[in-house]
């Protein structure tokens, strides 16, 4: 089962910016590099590929391609407001590792 948790803040801040931008879906994808490895990717937009997986929230939609969901498969995405500022965070429990800066992992 393709399973991503997507907490209340992290909708609500998709939301907002789903709205402001005229968009219809949050796309994740996780990309080769980083400084870890693999590394996260958010998009905006209106388009949904046939191959994707689309995730409905109370919220939100988001969609995801199948290669990125095994990759990041039963993670949190949460979005948080630190001192250096406010950013997604994902916890992702296939991650061995990560990068200080949470944007990228590995495997």
């Amino acid at each position: 089962m393709n399973k991503i948790e997507i907490t209340n803040n992290a909708q609500d801040h998709i939301a907002t910016i789903l709205k402001k931008d005229s968009a219809n879906y949050f796309r994740i994808t996780v990309l080769g590099g980083g400084c870890a490895g693999f590394q996260y990717k958010f998009d905006f937009e209106n388009l949904k590929n046939e191959d994707d997986i689309l995730i409905e929230e109370e919220k939100i939609n988001v969609v995801i391609d199948e290669t990125s969901m095994e990759l990041i498969q039963n993670s949190k995405i949460d979005y948080v407001h630190e001192l250096i500022g406010s950013s997604f965070k994902i916890t992702n429990p296939q991650a061995s590792s990560s990068c200080g800066c949470g944007t990228s992992f590995s495997i």
